[in-house]
């Protein structure tokens, strides 16, 4: 209960964050996963965290303890809208989606207005991504480790690009958790890709005889599930290198039970059917 109040104070200062460094309507775009990013990178730093008690938009008649708009969190704020960005753009090329067109329409106004060094760093983000989409367009003949280096690298790159120390450990914890993200965001999709014919990253690498979803999941689901158990733990190991100032526990509880949790969610071994993201 401390670890997940304390991750929701996290989670309303980066809500609190985009409203005051990007925008009202941006805040549409919060997620769990980003306050993950709020979290670590502050942890790397000794300045004493700021809380405050603040009214929420989304309940109104009762003050959340929020903290204050920091470095870490800023930062995390401006990564959480530019991936969603893209995440929308993605969404609309893939489904024509109008609603993820106009979402993102939403956004490109506000991402117009964000300081120079942001900027540089969206750049950035956008060739990773079309790395990405170049080689999901022609995934003949790669491994599975070789799709996923992408948004691996991707995720990486973000972590590190905070503080020029630590970084080669924030880069490989970043690289397995986005390589943990892409592998089991591709396995939770599967049975529902396969059946409506969409592109899924895992099938089009692994499913060499076209076997049906029921035959390649049997094949392949072991496999799956060692590699996910594989990154996990190598995203602990790296924690375990870092100069953690605070927050210790609440980090470890994510990458250590968080994590394994997930997985046993996705591969239905969880009893709880109400798990959100990170």
């Amino acid at each position: 209960m401390k670890d997940y109040e304390k991750f929701r104070s996290y989670y309303c200062g980066l809500c609190k964050s985009i409203k005051k460094n990007i925008g009202n309507l941006p805040r549409f775009t919060l997620n769990y996963d980003m306050t993950f990013l709020a979290v670590l990178l502050d942890s790397l730093s000794g300045d004493r965290t700021s809380y405050d008690r603040q009214i929420c938009m989304a309940h109104p008649s009762k003050k959340k303890v929020v903290i204050v708009d920091n470095e870490a969190i800023k930062y995390a704020a401006y990564f959480n809208t530019i991936l969603s960005y893209y995440k929308l753009m993605d969404n609309y090329s893939d489904d024509s989606s109008m609603k993820s067109w106009l979402l993102k329409s939403v956004l490109e106004p506000y991402m117009k207005n964000y300081p120079a060094w942001i900027l540089a760093k969206k750049g950035e983000v956008e060739k990773k991504l079309d790395g990405l989409s170049a080689m999901e367009a022609s995934p003949s003949g790669i491994t599975i480790d070789e799709i996923c280096q992408p948004f691996a690298d991707l995720t990486g790159y973000i972590l590190s690009e905070y503080s020029q120390e630590n970084r080669e450990e924030l880069y490989w914890l970043g690289y397995n958790l986005g390589k943990w993200i892409y592998v089991i965001d591709a396995y939770d999709d599967l049975q529902k890709d396969m059946k409506e014919k969409k592109f899924n990253a895992i099938e089009a690498v692994l499913n060499k005889n076209e076997l049906s979803y029921e035959e390649f999941n049997d094949e392949v689901g072991s496999r799956i599930d060692f590699l996910l158990t594989t990154c996990a733990r190598q995203c602990l190991e790296c924690l375990g290198m870092l100069p953690l100032k605070k927050n210790e526990e609440l980090l470890h509880n994510i990458l250590q039970y968080g994590l394994m949790e997930k997985i046993d969610k996705v591969f239905k071994r969880s009893c709880y059917d109400n798990e959100e993201s990170l």
